[in-house]
């Protein structure tokens, strides 16, 4: 209800803010697009809380026929920075997961840690024109060519002044006051609402639930309040294409599983957030607006890989079923480092090979890794074993290049692992093409066939081409683990409930809501489809093809295969 009532002020304040702006968009008459990402949410995830009633600001848009609801299949890996690459450059990159090791570079790869996001931007899509030229991105991995943007990972350390110039008018001070008003309300509430529940059951209180409260007030207040003000920001100043990916869902997702009620709670937040959106799109119909909610993955629930291996860890499995050998020799713990000073441990924020801070914050997505396997690895090591969530990566360091299964020792490894109760499925390549095994036999990923893990599924096709497309990543594993379609329950191995970047349904199987005016191509299939449609908008006659019948294809003959 006060939302409601600063609203109805705001509009008051919108007409004079617009009467009063500094200057007036160049093209005013061209379609313009808002897309908001809603990250980590499923389709099945989004028609239980449709159902439960707790989105009712999307229920809206839906009902009124505002936008459609067209369902799409994101691919393998179903992880957000190939969603960003395949749908804001359009190109199938070479990314095969959230973290991962370049063979070639030797580098590892991790997106949170600063540089990483760059690196992979500046490698493989520097040709590439993105969606988002001329516009602005918030919370996103890559930039889309974006000028400004805020919180993203390919600008890290190089935040630029997203949002800042209706901020800077003395009349937008009233809702920028509003917001941190609002925002230290909502922390006040999640602090009291801490307080009476350690009161109640003071023994539930662990440093973990402290943890967890810090994630919720910046996430779940302060940067979805701040990513929404941002976002009012550029389109009241006509920016040609804007894209904010509200991470709230996703984080909470992970922590305590898709459904779990501090998620759901976190998806009514964001709903709120879309709410206010519309609403400025509602009132500025001169600059021609197309609003798009869409996620880049769904998630699955987990459990650890240590539950099901009796303790053991990924990385102590994987060295025993390749005989041991694979560490280069004998290896020891290295000393407990000296405790850092806070400027000391501030200042590291500042390197370029130093942990982002976001990861840091995500501590949780690193308990299972050695202490060497988060820093530069043991010395002479010869095998590299990255774990990213449900899907591992082993990577052989005697080639810079991919190796087929012929040439690793021993030769039934993949079966071996396969039969393991913690572990799915186990890739690799070999001389005639992408292999597979599934609880210790080899499953076809031709597309013949009609057993294995896939089997009854609407959408085989789409995971067995996934499977084969991740496996042509330069920089995909020798070996590629997934903890997917393991025997008893998916599981992941790192610590996590919820997790994504595998193959199974809720993970690929997401959505789109788009104007009902505009025509999306059909079947969407994969994020490259995306990329004709939205870099459209920047043609001069963008509103005659967004409105005609674009066919099936035409995302994919957009697409390029990146060989790094």
């Amino acid at each position: 209800m006060v939302d409601d009532i600063v609203l109805k002020f705001q509009r008051m304040v919108d007409r004079v803010a617009r009467w009063a702006r500094l200057g007036v968009p160049a093209d005013p008459g061209r379609r313009r697009f808002l897309i908001i990402q809603i990250d980590g949410l499923s389709e099945a995830v989004l028609d239980k809380a449709l159902h439960g009633r707790r989105l009712r600001h999307i229920r809206r848009l839906l009902r009124t026929g505002r936008l459609a609801r067209k369902p799409m299949s994101v691919g393998i890996p179903s992880s957000t920075p190939t969603f960003h690459a395949a749908a804001m450059y359009g190109i199938q990159p070479d990314i095969p997961g959230f973290h991962y090791y370049d063979k070639r570079e030797r580098r590892e790869v991790h997106f949170p840690m600063p540089g990483a996001a760059d690196f992979v931007e500046s490698r493989q899509m520097a040709d590439r024109r993105g969606i988002l030229a001329g516009g602005a991105c918030y919370g996103c991995v890559f930039t889309g060519g974006a000028p400004d943007s805020l919180l993203t990972f390919a600008r890290l350390l190089k935040p630029t002044r997203a949002g800042l110039p209706l901020l800077r008018l003395l009349l937008s001070a009233a809702l920028l006051g509003w917001v941190v008003v609002k925002a230290l309300g909502l922390t006040a509430f999640e602090l009291a609402r801490f307080v009476v529940r350690t009161a109640r059951s003071p023994r539930a209180a662990r440093s973990e639930s402290f943890r967890w409260l810090g994630l919720k007030i910046v996430f779940s207040v302060w940067i979805r309040e701040l990513f929404t003000l941002a976002v009012s920001a550029d389109l009241y100043r006509g920016a040609r294409a804007v894209y904010v990916n509200y991470l709230d869902y996703d984080v909470f997702a992970h922590a305590f599983g898709p459904v779990h009620r501090s998620a759901m709670r976190a998806l009514y937040h964001i709903d709120s957030s879309i709410g206010q959106l519309a609403r400025v799109i509602e009132r500025l119909p001169e600059y021609h607006y197309d609003l798009y909610i869409l996620s880049d993955h769904g998630q699955t629930p987990t459990r650890n890989f240590r539950q099901v291996s009796g303790g053991e860890s990924l990385e102590s499995v994987v060295r025993a079923a390749l005989g041991g050998a694979a560490t280069g020799g004998p290896w020891s713990p290295p000393r407990p480092k000296k405790a850092l000073g806070l400027t000391r441990h501030l200042a590291r924020y500042r390197r370029t090979d130093c942990r982002g801070l976001l990861q840091r914050f995500f501590n949780h997505t690193e308990r299972d890794r050695p202490a060497w396997a988060r820093e530069d690895g043991p010395p002479m090591e010869s095998i590299r074993i990255i774990t990213a969530g449900p899907n591992a990566f082993v990577y052989f360091l005697d080639s810079p290049e991919p190796l087929t299964i012929e040439a690793v020792e021993p030769a039934d490894v993949g079966e071996h692992l396969s039969r393991h109760p913690g572990i799915g499925l186990v890739l690799a390549r070999s001389a005639h093409g992408p292999v597979c095994w599934w609880r210790g036999r080899p499953l076809s990923l031709d597309g013949n066939g009609d057993g294995g893990p896939f089997a009854g599924r609407a959408d085989r096709g789409l995971v067995l081409k996934g499977l084969r497309d991740l496996m042509a990543m330069p920089s995909a594993g020798d070996l590629v683990l997934y903890g997917i379609g393991a025997p008893h329950s998916n599981v992941s191995f790192i610590d996590e409930r919820g997790a994504h970047a595998g193959p199974s349904e809720t993970e690929m199987q997401t959505f789109i809501l788009h104007p009902a005016t505009v025509t999306l191509p059909t079947p969407l299939t994969h994020p490259v489809q995306l990329y004709p449609h939205f870099a459209a908008y920047g043609d001069d006659e963008a509103d005659e093809s967004l409105r005609g019948v674009e066919g099936s294809d035409r995302g994919i003959r957009g697409a390029r295969v990146v060989d790094g």
